[in-house]
C-alpha cells in the first residue's frame, strides 16, 4: 500500500484490491500515534499510555502537555505543566513567620522559597548558624542549596545579608538533617553581640 506525507499515511492506491475496512482501520492506526491523546492527569498518563510509543503526546484536564521521549520505558518530557501552588514551611521551634508568609514552590527541579522570618520572643537572631525550619520531603535537595538571604538593617547589623542553606539527603551537620532551613549571619561579632530582628529567606536552588 502506498504512503502519503511525513507521517507514511497508508493510502490505497489504484492496483489495491478493494478492502476499504481494513484499508481504513490501517489509516486510522497510523493517524492515532499522532494524535494529541487526552488523560486526566499524570498518573492516568502512566497507567494508559506506559506502551505507547516514542513521541507520543498526551494533555491533561489541567492544562499540561507531554511528550514520550523513549520507545522502551515510560519516560516523559514536560512541555507544558502549569504552576504549583505555594505551600508553607515547618518553622522550628521560637519562631514565627514575619509580615510575608515563609512559603515554598516546587517547579520541576528548582525550588523557590520567600518570606520573613523572625522570634517568637521579639530577641534577634544569633550571629552562628541556626536551623529556622524545613523544607517539605520533596523539595530536599542531593546536595546543599545555598544563597544570599536578606535580614533587618535596624539595630546592630551592618551588611543586611546572611547565608541561607538547606541540608541536602547526604548532609551530616548538628545543626539538622536534610531538607532543614538555616540561616547564618555575614555580620560578624557587632557591639553587644546582636543580629537581626528578622531574616527574609527568598531565594532558589536545585533539588538534583
Amino acid at each position: 500500500m502506498a504512503t502519503i506525507g511525513y507521517a507514511d499515511l497508508p493510502i490505497p492506491a489504484g492496483g489495491d484490491a478493494p478492502t476499504w475496512p481494513g484499508a481504513l482501520a490501517e489509516l486510522a492506526d497510523a493517524i492515532d500515534r499522532h494524535l494529541v491523546q487526552h488523560v486526566a492527569d499524570v498518573a492516568e498518563r502512566n497507567s494508559t499510555y506506559a506502551e505507547a510509543p516514542l513521541h507520543t503526546v498526551v494533555s491533561a484536564q489541567d492544562g499540561s502537555l507531554w511528550m514520550k521521549t523513549s520507545a522502551d520505558d515510560n519516560v516523559w518530557a514536560t512541555i507544558h505543566q502549569p504552576l504549583p501552588a505555594w505551600r508553607p514551611i515547618s518553622l522550628a521551634g521560637g519562631y514565627a513567620a514575619g509580615e510575608i508568609t515563609p512559603q515554598v514552590l516546587l517547579v520541576g527541579h528548582q525550588v523557590h522559597l520567600r518570606g520573613r522570618i523572625l522570634k517568637n520572643d521579639g530577641s534577634t537572631f544569633a550571629l552562628n548558624g541556626v536551623r529556622v525550619g524545613d523544607v517539605p520531603a520533596d523539595c530536599r535537595p542531593a546536595q546543599p542549596g545555598t544563597w544570599p538571604g536578606g535580614a533587618s538593617l535596624a539595630g546592630d547589623p551592618m551588611t543586611g545579608v546572611g547565608r541561607m542553606e538547606v541540608l541536602g539527603n547526604s548532609s551530616s551537620s548538628s545543626l539538622g538533617d536534610s531538607g532543614a532551613l538555616l540561616w547564618f549571619s555575614q555580620d560578624g561579632t557587632q557591639a553587644g553581640g546582636l543580629g537581626a530582628a528578622w531574616i527574609d529567606i527568598s531565594g532558589s536552588y536545585w533539588t538534583n
